[in-house]
């Protein structure tokens, strides 16, 4: 069941999660020798880079969601890893990047940088210098403290930074932040104390935190992130490229702009396959949202012209559509239990703020996401602001007191996701007045929504999750 998946994630993955974002210490900078001489012979070429070039090609494989280690020029099984994985197997796994390949390496990065609105600035409160994703930021306030403080619209994601003037102890701080409260149901998932900083990662029953703290001649200078624990697909990428950003004493200017390799810095529309994550060519991906027992709501774009039909478990079948809305009924085979969403009455106001639920790759596996979306218009027709991929055509909007108000019955276009992050871009929408007349004509209706009050992103989920399943189409 989805559910399970926003609500019981795997141990080992949450530790794994926040085990990377601890690899973002200096600790990390020095990676291990090259085992063998084909990563040697890549270790020698990278070498031969400047600095300012090498550390460019690990922030930009930060961006592409491949490295996970600290951006300190170093070559080692990170880095080999890391570009092999970004290339897919289109060339060999030999852990070097031709100048196709690094413009569009390039290309991708900056990218999945200007989606998140990715800016490096000083911090006038504190005075570190740290990469801030203003597009999911954009709130801007002070700390109580005296730092600053960043926010998502919804506050559900929150970045601190903080500065306090010599004297305090690190090793102090430390012990106090990975203290055992009997009261609070807070777990310290990963801790690293050094003389010089601090790292501290863990989760609340709803979220999960990172914090960083450095000593220095000036003091100890920090930053902290809180995210809603449903968020984390997309904001644990983030984090990483954050934390990589992080200098809590800077000096001489920032760091130039990543680039593409001299003279590729335009690549070819060739390069396009260079950006595209390997996928099955005979499978096709939607969501549907279940209406009872045997019937389910989803798109055409996701369930048309398949040879095979499957609703999560289920084998299916398309029962009707509507080409003005591109909306579609699909049978389902057996029984399954279904908890329908109510459905609003009203269209969503220009601007509101939505949650969808949908699918994306993981590990080469369907899991379930929860995605931030806002209501606009496009030519004068319902539309919806999502950063959304290939496979979430049918994805459900809803609004915070967890009612149904829309379904995405568009099939994105972009085809990577980079840092957790894809563009956000406006998707033909059909409301809940055309879900209405689609359901009237094959008989079937959605109850009427219960009055509550506004629900927090992870409440929304646990919501209407039970009824959300992933759409496979054999083709």
């Amino acid at each position: 069941m989805l559910r399970a998946r926003f609500h019981r994630p795997r141990m080992k993955q949450a530790r794994a999660a926040m085990l990377l974002l601890a690899l973002l210490s200096p600790l990390a900078g020095a990676q291990a020798q090259a085992p063998n001489p084909q990563m040697a012979a890549a270790q020698a070429r990278f070498e031969e880079l400047p600095e300012a070039e090498r550390k460019a090609i690990q922030n930009d494989l930060i961006w592409a969601g491949q490295f996970n280690g600290a951006v300190s020029g170093s070559y080692g099984p990170l880095t080999f890893r890391a570009i092999n994985a970004f290339k897919g197997g289109r060339g060999p796994a030999d852990g070097v990047l031709v100048p196709a390949e690094r413009a569009a390496l390039a290309k991708a990065a900056q990218g999945a940088r200007d989606a998140a609105g990715f800016r490096l600035l000083v911090d006038d409160k504190t005075g570190i210098r740290i990469g801030i994703p203003a597009k999911l930021l954009p709130k801007r306030s002070e700390t109580p403290s005296g730092g600053s403080r960043w926010q998502s619209v919804d506050d559900k994601v929150t970045l601190d930074t903080s500065a306090s003037p010599p004297g305090e102890d690190l090793a102090a701080l430390f012990e106090k932040a990975v203290a055992v409260n009997p009261n609070s149901p807070r777990k310290i998932t990963y801790k690293l104390l050094r003389p010089d900083f601090f790292v501290v990662t863990g989760e609340t029953p709803g979220g999960r935190f990172y914090r960083r703290l450095s000593a220095g001649p000036q003091g100890l200078r920090g930053f902290s992130i809180g995210y809603d624990k449903v968020l984390a697909p997309t904001v644990d990428k983030l984090v990483i490229a954050i934390a990589a950003s992080f200098e809590p004493f800077p000096t001489g200017p920032a760091p130039a702009a990543p680039s593409a390799v001299a003279g590729t810095a335009s690549p070819s529309s060739g390069l396009s396959s260079l950006l595209q994550p390997a996928a099955r060519s005979n499978e096709r991906y939607g969501v549907a949202l279940a209406l009872n027992e045997r019937t389910a709501l989803s798109t055409a774009s996701a369930s048309e012209g398949c040879r095979s039909l499957r609703v999560g478990d289920r084998t299916a079948r398309l029962k009707l559509k509507d080409d003005a809305s591109g909306l579609a009924l699909l049978d389902l085979d057996g029984t399954g239990a279904a908890k329908p969403p109510g459905l609003r009455a009203e269209a969503p106001a220009a601007g509101e703020a939505l949650v969808l639920v949908a699918f994306g790759h993981d590990a080469g596996k369907r899991a379930a996401v929860a995605l931030p979306g806002q209501s606009v218009s496009a030519g004068g027709k319902p539309a919806l602001s999502a950063p959304l991929q290939p496979g979430q055509a049918g994805a459900p909007a809803f609004d915070r007191q967890g009612r149904l108000v829309g379904i995405v019955t568009e099939n994105p276009s972009d085809k990577i996701l980079i840092a957790g992050v894809a563009p956000q871009r406006s998707y033909a929408f059909a409301d809940s007045a055309t879900i209405q007349a689609l359901l009237a004509k094959a008989g079937v209706s959605l109850p009427q929504p219960a009055a509550v009050s506004e629900l927090s992103t992870g409440a929304v989920v646990e919501r209407v999750s039970g009824g959300i399943l992933p759409v496979i189409c054999g083709l």
